[in-house]
């Protein structure tokens, strides 16, 4: 009743302004009054960030698309305060210091691929420069992912839209889209973030590796940060997970658009546009577009362009645009990379799409890079 009355009083007064609610407290159905669920008060403990994940799954599989959590924790232990108040004094690391780091790294890391990210919490400040000087990896790392989330805007607003148009849920647990993997029925500490992307934390303070299970599927998988593809599906290898990464994987068939660096979302307009396609197995993703902060997509003011792979022919079809809105770009500048399951990474020419369909085939003339030899 609490989310009903603000959302439609809100509209009631600025109709076309998008209602953003926050709330730490939800029953089944909260989702149609647009509002997002956070977990609440959490400690800063290594098993709270283990529990957070398989507590987001959980959620995420009774239907309610948009949850988050307090990256870092936000009940902060008295012993990671005190360590950070000698530090001040002293300007020395200790081990206490250090254990908080590593945390803010690990749970920053595997927050950057849950639907609601957002670091939140009790001194010690959480930004990125007072969690650690620049150098540090732990800087190193949450910078990383952070302009990460942000360049893969296009396939987190397209996953939004896909909430909105086909009842979708972006943290999904294995067996959402593998269930028919008995393996995948529970596994609580892997998640897939939409369709292209496995995230598998780490939870353990130390731990420069951890065991993965991959699921069944066609094509096998790829690791997203090499492009080497590592595993044909159905086995469980032991993944190295060094301070700065965790590990993160791609499925054959995924189509993963990327956009520039950016500060902020609606920073620069989406007119180029990088799109990796992982070979092995058929693939299909609608990049979604509009305005951004009005209600006009619910009067068809959006648009839709779909991204469809055939690996049989190696080839990409980028269709024609359905639909329009005022404020969209008439062009974009696109790059598409095929990853392939032999290791090469093909970079096509960047061509502009101008709305009109268009089709792209794997070249096999490549230098010792994998890039195309004109």
């Amino acid at each position: 009743m609490n989310a009903d009355a603000i959302y439609n009083g809100q509209r009631s007064v600025k109709p076309n302004q998008r209602v953003f609610l926050l709330t730490r407290n939800g029953y089944a159905g909260l989702q149609r009054y647009s509002t997002a669920i956070w977990s609440g008060d959490i400690g800063t403990r290594w098993e709270d960030l283990k529990a957070q994940i398989s507590a987001g799954i959980n959620f995420c599989l009774s239907g309610i698309p948009f949850w988050g959590m307090d990256s870092g924790g936000f009940c902060t232990e008295k012993r990671y305060v005190q360590a950070w108040n000698d530090y001040q004094q002293t300007g020395v690391e200790s081990e206490d210091l250090r254990e908080w780091r590593e945390l803010q790294a690990r749970w920053f890391q595997a927050d950057a691929f849950v639907p609601l990210f957002r670091v939140h919490g009790q001194y010690p400040f959480r930004e990125i420069w007072n969690t650690a000087p620049e150098g540090h990896p732990a800087y190193q790392s949450m910078l990383y992912y952070d302009k990460l989330r942000y360049r893969l805007m296009p396939y987190y607003y397209s996953l939004n839209g896909m909430v909105h148009f086909n009842d979708y849920t972006i943290m999904r647990g294995l067996a959402m889209d593998y269930g028919y993997d008995a393996n995948t029925h529970d596994v609580g500490d892997q998640f897939m973030s939409g369709s292209a992307l496995m995230v598998c934390p780490v939870t353990v303070y130390g731990d420069r590796q951890r065991e993965v299970y991959f699921p069944v599927h066609a094509g096998g998988w790829y690791n997203y940060y090499t492009s080497q593809h590592v595993s044909d599906g159905g086995d469980r290898q032991l993944a190295q997970a060094p301070y700065e990464r965790i590990p993160l994987y791609v499925p054959a068939g995924a189509i993963l658009p990327e956009g520039p660096d950016i500060q902020y979302s609606d920073e620069l307009p989406l007119d180029r546009l990088t799109v990796h396609v992982y070979a092995g197995t058929d693939g299909h993703f609608t990049l979604y577009e509009d305005e951004g902060t009005n209600y006009d997509y619910e009067q068809g003011f959006c648009s839709f362009i779909d991204f469809d792979y055939d690996d049989a022919r190696s080839t990409l079809t980028v269709g024609g645009r359905r639909g329009i809105y005022p404020e969209a770009v008439a062009e974009k500048a696109i790059r598409v990379i095929f990853h392939q399951a032999d290791g090469h990474v093909c970079e096509m020419p960047e061509f502009i799409y101008t709305g009109t369909a268009k089709s792209l085939t794997t070249m096999k003339s490549m230098d010792s890079q994998g890039r195309v030899i004109e």
